[in-house]
């Protein structure tokens, strides 16, 4: 695999010196000319932080894109229009949301790219990312990717948005399958709109071939965490089985 210049492979248990902090002269330099993709998780988390509601935060903060009709929408975060595409949540202290920041936030500077094996397997390849701005890496604290990532938070993230690949590569899709407009829709209610999700529940007929009973639904609606993982397994077994 060919990697720009500015990216190196992160194999095993191999180190690199990081650190990021307000008197890192380039601080908050990562936070401008930015395209942030956002997952299901990171929304939940940045709407709940931000104590709105699905429909203020796509207002205000996400802008969704569908590269082809019948294909599943991205979600990416809106920048401010402010000539260096700023994050909207950025200010001269820092980040607003930094305990609800998006799970590509907390990895960077490594990147981590993910892969699903036939049998259900995930695997994961790491990269550190480089960019000329950043002055971080003239820190001298070492990390390996596993520590890294457990000090910033990100073993809750990777585990859910893992929950999510089997959905994103089911073969059919990948092969050319064209989803219907009211599927796409469910996509985007169960996954990036939990709280809306939350209000469909209480009428499952607006929602094709989800029938539970009211222990299960007591059970799925305890957190908002639960009701995403609930969304996903129900996607993965209904609305795409209904393709097979």
């Amino acid at each position: 695999m060919q990697l720009p210049q500015n990216v190196t492979r992160l194999c095993g248990k191999k180190r690199f010196s990081f650190r990021c902090h307000p008197q890192v002269p380039c601080f908050t330099e990562c936070c401008h000319e930015l395209e942030l993709a956002l997952t299901p998780y990171d929304v939940l988390c940045l709407r709940k932080e931000l104590q709105i509601s699905s429909e203020e935060f796509f207002a205000r903060y996400a802008v969704v894109e569908q590269e082809a009709a019948g294909n599943f929408p991205k979600v990416y975060l809106a920048m401010v229009d402010d000539g260096r595409a700023s994050c909207p949540f950025i200010s001269a202290s820092g980040c607003r949301v930094y305990n609800a920041r998006p799970g590509a936030c907390r990895a960077y500077p490594v990147g981590r790219g993910v892969t699903l094996a036939e049998n259900g397997d995930v695997h994961e390849i790491h990269v550190l990312v480089r960019e000329d701005h950043c002055q971080g890496f003239t820190e001298s604290e070492p990390h390996s990717v596993d520590k890294w990532f457990e000090s910033q938070g990100l073993d809750e993230y990777n585990k859910i948005n893992d929950e999510v690949l089997p959905l994103l590569h089911y073969e059919k899709v990948r092969r050319g399958l064209r989803l219907s407009q009211e599927q796409i829709d469910i996509f985007m209610l169960i996954l990036y709109k939990v709280d809306d999700f939350r209000k469909a529940l209480s009428a499952p007929d607006s929602l094709p071939g989800l029938q539970l009973d009211d222990r299960e639904i007591s059970r799925i609606l305890e957190n908002d965490i639960s009701l995403l993982q609930f969304g996903i397994r129900w996607l993965k077994q209904t609305l795409l089985a209904e393709e097979k």
